[in-house]
């Protein structure tokens, strides 16, 4: 009974990998081996190669792979620059909407800055109003005549808040605005035919253009 287990064929493996492990080179079916085995082989199974490599579902060659891969990648790249070169309609309307968008951004930075310019000088001046109207009195009263240091300055604190964009309005015999003056006394007249200022009581101002304070006159209006 020993002889007979010590007698059966061991079995038989063959290398049928397509690339040479040890040298990476692809094999040459060997004619030899396939004439050995002509009637030995079983069918092949799917996914599997036959003697010339051609089956169905067979390896690609490496090679192979990689000049798809590089066609691939070259097709990606020209298809990138010629969309540059030449933009498609739906790109070039995205970048017409964005550069609008940026622009209208940029104008209403602009506003608002400015804004918020008037806003604060206008905050810094009207504390100076007050002094401004007791320059105005002093020079009804004829304090501010000659070459007075009283008289210097005054005229250095006018010119310095005209510089900050400060305009003062309010004349005798200018026609009544009222979004501009307020009338604390009214006159009727038989010389004016539309409303009219007869006095000012106190100057108005604008900040650029924006009503800072408005003129406080008396106003003749046609009788």
């Amino acid at each position: 009974m020993a002889d007979e287990n010590q007698n059966h064929d061991e079995p038989i493996i063959r290398d049928k990998r397509r690339i040479d492990p040890e040298t990476g080179q692809v094999r040459k079916p060997d004619a030899d081996a396939g004439a050995e085995g002509a009637g030995e082989q079983p069918a092949p199974e799917a996914g599997s190669t036959d003697a010339a490599g051609t089956a169905e579902g067979a390896a690609p060659d490496v090679s192979d792979v990689l000049d798809e891969e590089a066609l691939t990648v070259d097709d990606i790249l020209n298809a990138a620059q010629a969309e540059v070169d030449d933009p498609s309609a739906e790109h070039l309307a995205d970048l017409k909407r964005v550069t609008a968008e940026y622009a209208n951004y940029r104008k209403r930075t602009e506003a608002n800055r400015e804004v918020e310019r008037e806003r604060a000088i206008g905050a810094a001046v009207a504390v100076l109003l007050p002094v401004l109207d007791d320059l105005d009195r002093a020079e009804k009263h004829g304090d501010l005549e000659g070459d007075t240091p009283f008289a210097t300055i005054a005229a250095k604190l006018r010119a310095s808040v005209e510089k900050l964009g400060l305009t003062p309005f309010g004349e005798v015999g200018e026609a009544f605005d009222p979004q501009r003056h307020e009338a604390i006394f009214q006159q009727h007249s038989d010389e004016v035919e539309v409303d009219t200022v007869a006095d000012v009581v106190e100057t108005g101002y604008l900040l650029g253009s924006t009503l800072l304070r408005a003129a406080k006159v008396v106003v003749k209006t046609p009788a």
